[in-house]
């Protein structure tokens, strides 16, 4: 079996036990990441755009730290409170992999752990 690289979340519920992003082999998962400070304060309340960017932010930063980069990112995953409010989360995705274009699924969801979350992320990379 490979080696596993982590890289942590630093963020208030690392407790339950969990990596923000994990590597195995040529391969790399992000967990689910939302727009939020490692104290748990939520950026951009109730601005979908900017949430967005700081969660693909955020697991561009993960894969980077794990040996990949933008360019090696396959799937990507968007959780939406929301579902109407698509268009500024895919103006976020398009600016981030306009050029890459992983497959990529957009789901509405009921709730996050934070009523200020409107969008998390999650994303698969594969490193050649």
């Amino acid at each position: 079996m490979d080696e596993k690289s982590r890289v942590p979340s630093n963020r208030p519920w690392d407790p339950v036990g969990y990596s923000r992003a994990i590597r195995v082999g040529d391969t790399i998962e992000v967990a689910g990441t939302t727009s939020m400070l490692p104290d748990g304060t939520v950026l951009h309340p109730g601005d979908m755009y900017k949430q967005a960017r700081e969660c693909l932010r955020i697991v561009v930063e993960a894969i980077t730290q794990l040996g990949g980069s933008v360019e090696s990112v396959v799937r990507t995953r968007m959780f939406l409170t929301d579902i109407t409010r698509w268009e500024e989360a895919g103006k976020a995705h398009r600016e981030v992999f306009g050029e890459v274009l992983p497959v990529s699924s957009m789901l509405e969801v009921s709730q996050f752990l934070n009523p200020g979350f409107l969008i998390e992320v999650e994303a698969r990379a594969i490193v050649l």
